[in-house]
């Protein structure tokens, strides 16, 4: 039976990752497989493996043949120099030990490879994130001042406005008191008249009483003279 490493999607719509997994080459993608050996996970960045590195190897040694994308991921992994190292050993090109000392060196150094690159990739976000923080705060600080000249022609418009309405209504107060002060003049003025016209109007009437009064006295006097006169 022919068997093959490849990988078996799973996730949602727009989130895909993958069981790594020794399958028959005859059987779907996604369809029964043999035994899982591992995940991978492109979402992240660095992608995500989880290999079970000593099952990988020895499928690879039965002859399981890996896909294109598996066999990235167990070249990554080592997988793929570890068995060519102890292809080197089983020919007598040199030693188990020297084989282990030899994968153990690319191993150190792809870890460091490893955690300079991720330490590269955070450097990179930290700054992005930095710059965008910037970003932020500049379109914060012209929103800031935008408002504030917002804020300010308002100012002026409701001082401008209150001005008018100040305008608008302090001649009518001023107004309004002088002309009932007028009234009241031409009222005090109009009551003394008709109180002028009264007196004027009363005097005459009491001259005619008096005059009425002596009338009686000046008869009886001519009486008395007429009277003397024929004596």
């Amino acid at each position: 039976m022919a068997t093959k490493i490849r990988l078996q999607r799973h996730g949602r719509k727009g989130y895909a990752f993958y069981h790594i997994v020794i399958a028959d080459s005859r059987a779907p993608r996604d369809g029964k497989f043999i035994e899982r050996i591992g995940t991978y996970n492109p979402n992240t960045n660095p992608a995500t493996i989880d290999l079970k590195f000593e099952r990988a190897l020895y499928w690879l040694q039965v002859g399981a043949q890996p896909t294109d994308t598996a066999k990235n991921i167990l070249s990554s992994q080592g997988v793929l120099l570890k068995k060519h190292l102890l292809g080197g050993v089983k020919k007598g090109a040199f030693t188990e030990e020297d084989a282990e000392i030899k994968f153990q060196a690319w191993l150190d150094n792809k870890q460091k490879s490893f955690k300079t690159e991720v330490s590269k990739l955070l450097e990179k976000e930290r700054t992005a994130s930095k710059v965008k923080m910037e970003a932020e705060k500049a379109v914060n600080k012209e929103k800031a001042k935008a408002l504030e000249a917002k804020k300010a022609v308002l100012a002026v418009a409701a001082a401008k406005a209150a001005a008018k309405t100040e305008a608008a209504e302090e001649p009518a107060s001023e107004v309004v008191p002088e002309i009932k002060e007028e009234q009241e003049v031409q009222v005090t003025k109009e009551i003394q008249e008709v109180a002028n016209e009264q007196e004027t109007v009363e005097i005459p009437e009491a001259a005619k009483e008096q005059e009425i009064a002596e009338i009686p006295e000046v008869a009886e006097e001519q009486k008395t003279t007429e009277t003397h006169i024929e004596e």
